[in-house]
């Protein structure tokens, strides 16, 4: 054999090696690329119409420009999807639910409830995040512990996944539905609640509007938050997992999580 073929045949057997690797990378991105069949399930009036609420970081902040997680994501879904990105904005989670279960909305980044999941499907979670308590200023509880007592006044978002946690756990302390995280900042100022209960990320936020208060140590349970797409869509959920998967292994949930100010959050493994 001439040096030239062994060569030649040396080349022909790396080349050979090197397919399986190669065609799998263009299986990989053949999968993340959308189908108009993809695009017409996911975003069916042409746009993807991101259903998001104020008051968190986990989903949108507007006190200066837009930014949050849900937000960041939703318009990064958009623009993979090759569609125009439509945020709807409310001020309750409770709306951003009730818009995904009518079909309002195509997509919302929240808590994946064992009870939302009646309503909408989920993909694997993005983000792992601690429930706790924010006590005000001269409150009279001292830690998680002392909280299931008489007298304690804990708020909770109307209909939200805390209220019926919590409204089912603890016996002694009463549970006060509230409409916002807004107005719960103003209730525990004015002294009317105690604490308020929900995921420590919005707590952070809430604690830096009212000096003196604090969150504390510990949880009583903890949020995945995931995409959320209407019922009936389900031909459009390995894509959202896939585009979930990539957002946490590139490192797009974390770069969201940074621009967003979150605190307390872990971000979830990629595996599903």
């Amino acid at each position: 054999m001439t040096i030239r073929s062994a060569r030649f045949l040396l080349l022909l057997i790396l080349v050979t090696a090197l397919l399986p690797f190669t065609g799998a990378a263009q299986t990989k991105a053949t999968e993340m690329r959308p189908t108009i069949e993809i695009q017409q399930v996911l975003a069916p009036t042409g746009s993807l119409r991101v259903a998001l609420y104020t008051g968190t970081p986990t989903s949108v902040l507007t006190s200066t420009d837009l930014r949050g997680v849900g937000y960041d994501l939703g318009k990064e879904l958009a623009r993979r999807l090759n569609v125009p990105f439509e945020p709807i904005i409310f001020t309750k989670n409770a709306d951003v639910l009730d818009a995904v279960k009518t079909g309002r909305a195509d997509v919302a980044f929240t808590n994946a409830s064992a009870e939302r999941a009646k309503d909408m499907d989920f993909t694997q979670p993005y983000l792992l995040i601690e429930l706790g308590y924010l006590a005000r200023e001269n409150a009279p509880v001292e830690g998680l512990a002392d909280v299931d007592r008489p007298g304690v006044r804990v708020g909770v978002t109307a209909k939200s996944s805390s209220e019926g946690v919590l409204s089912h756990d603890l016996k002694n302390a009463q549970v006060v539905p509230v409409e916002t995280v807004k107005v719960g900042v103003q209730m525990l100022s004015a002294g009317t609640l105690d604490l308020y209960a929900t995921n420590k990320a919005t707590l952070f936020e809430m604690m830096d509007q009212l000096p003196g208060s604090r969150v504390f140590e510990g949880q009583w349970g903890d949020e995945r938050h995931a995409l959320a797409i209407p019922k009936g869509r389900d031909s459009g959920l390995p894509y959202a997992r896939a585009f979930i998967a990539d957002a946490i292994a590139s490192g797009l949930v974390k770069s969201a999580v940074d621009r967003s100010g979150l605190r307390g959050a872990v971000v979830a493994s990629s595996l599903p």
